[in-house]
């Protein structure tokens, strides 16, 4: 097994549109969400004791949290089905049950504050034994953003691509059963860590490959006629996303450009995010326009890190002052780009500068409700957002005209209900 397990990881790194490349080791979005999501999961616990959160998935903060995950690509698609109430079959019963609810969010922040393995798979063990209903190894792709080197994330794709790859029959929806997927998944990783990562996404996005058939264990010579039409589909359907994301990141480098471009004619000290400072567009490099480097702050170098991977940042000349700071957000994601900027809120003081999503124009309605959150609506720094097709036909006549970040105003919009 080794040995094959060798050759599918390369197969599985080899080609250049599995969930490897576009989503584990290609992906900005990826190393945001980390941060974003586990401020999102400690809003759920605060939620929890402060007898705020509902007795309804649908407007929790929880529903905010899954839906930044399922944002994630492929290998969370479906990630938040299992949270849906379900009042009939009172599943999963965290949401009337007020016992059970508490001891949901005092789950979630004991594995948050864990550092160690043992410590988690306890914490795991104890909820299993209140067999709470529906509450099982769907919480997996939550714990997954909090411990990313100690639990993988779960799926049917998943659960099918191990039971695939080492013959095995495991089942969906058992702890037990997890646990011991993910003893093996430790096993295996540990032996080919050199091939793959500490982050245990890297192989559990091997196994979603395999359970969705878009790598095919042993050449696919033993494929029927309608399984490879099949699997041609579902290849054609792949190639289609990662072209569709290929645009999204052009557009993405598009609104950073004006951005920066804007905050510069405005006599700001801009920069873009760590991680795009190579980006260009139009042939304009956008190192060419940012400071050489992040300008000095007084916070942890967690905090520090998270704030450096803000879309756009403007400050005020020559000081670590933010006047303005802008998250662009792609047609697939809202969620996460909202909750980087509140927690950004929470951690850093903009004078009075103003915090704005760029988000594309039909997206317009889906950002409308999510900043209208009463915990967004009434943070301390408010949230507006910008329309790319403003931004764009209005950015030389901003740049010309304006004489303050103020101007921004202009073409920005708060969230207000219909």
């Amino acid at each position: 097994m080794s040995e094959n397990l060798e050759q599918i990881i390369r197969q599985y790194k080899a080609d250049k549109e599995s969930v490897y490349n576009t989503w584990f080791i290609n992906n900005d979005e990826r190393l945001k969400a980390f941060r974003s999501i586990r401020r999102g999961v400690v809003q759920i616990i605060e939620d929890i004791k402060q007898n705020k959160f509902p007795n309804d998935f649908k407007g929790s903060s929880l529903e905010f949290v899954l839906t930044c995950i399922t944002e994630q690509k492929q290998v969370f698609e479906g990630a938040a089905h299992p949270f849906y109430w379900k009042p009939k079959l009172r599943i999963p019963d965290i949401y009337e049950n007020q016992t059970n609810k508490l001891a949901f969010g005092q789950f979630l922040e004991n594995c948050m504050n864990t550092k160690t393995e043992e410590q988690l798979v306890k914490e795991i063990l104890k909820l299993d034994a209140l067999k709470i209903k529906g509450l099982g190894p769907a919480v997996a792709s939550i714990l997954y953003f909090l411990q990313p080197t100690i639990i993988p994330p779960f799926n049917t794709a998943i659960i099918n691509g191990f039971n695939r790859l080492f013959n095995d029959k495991k089942k969906l929806g058992s702890w037990t059963e997890y646990l011991k997927i993910r003893d093996v998944l430790i096993e295996k990783n540990n032996t080919h860590k050199s091939e793959l990562s500490n982050d245990l996404g890297a192989i559990a996005g091997l196994l979603f490959e395999i359970g969705t058939q878009k790598l095919i264990i042993g050449g696919g010579e033993h494929l029927s006629e309608p399984e490879k039409k099949r699997l041609q589909k579902l290849v054609e359907k792949r190639h289609k996303t990662v072209k569709d994301e290929k645009e999204d990141e052009n557009l993405h480098s598009e609104m950073q450009y004006h951005l920066l471009k804007i905050g510069s004619a405005l006599g700001y000290d801009v920069i873009s995010a760590s991680n795009d400072k190579s980006r260009s567009f139009n042939g304009s490099n956008f190192s060419f326009l940012c400071l050489p480097k992040f300008p000095e702050v007084n916070l942890d170098a967690d905090t520090a890190a998270t704030i450096k991977l803000i879309d756009v940042l403007w400050f005020q000349k020559g000081t670590n002052s933010i006047v303005a700071a802008f998250e662009v957000e792609k047609s697939t994601s809202i969620y996460s780009g909202i909750l980087r900027l509140t927690d950004l809120s929470y951690t850093i003081a903009a004078s009075d500068g103003v915090f704005y999503l760029v988000a594309p124009n039909d997206r317009e309605k889906d950002v409308q409700l999510q900043l209208y959150r009463p915990a967004i609506r009434n943070n301390k720094v408010k949230i507006k957002y910008i329309l790319f097709s403003d931004l764009r036909q209005h950015c030389d006549a901003l740049c010309k005209l304006g004489d303050s970040h103020l101007i921004m105003e202009k073409i920005a919009k708060e969230a207000a209900l219909s």
